[in-house]
């Protein structure tokens, strides 16, 4: 299981996925009007997109996912 946790991404990527978790957050903050439901899910993804990014870690790539960044 300490493999599966292992840093996967490099700065690049980290700084990638912190710019993405920006923008769930403040795409879920703008719907809250419309629909809460889909608001707490994108915060809860940017949420995650930030521990992805601050532990230098990918659940795709540990996952055998190829990804760009």
């Amino acid at each position: 299981m300490a493999t599966f946790f292992a840093k996967n991404i490099d700065r690049r990527g980290r700084i990638v996925r912190a710019i993405w978790g920006v923008a769930l957050i403040v795409a879920g903050l703008l719907l809250w009007e419309r629909s809460q439901w889909l608001c707490l899910l994108l915060v809860g993804f940017g949420v995650f997109a930030f521990y992805e990014a601050g532990r230098g870690w990918c659940l795709l790539r540990a996952c055998g996912i190829k990804t760009k960044f």
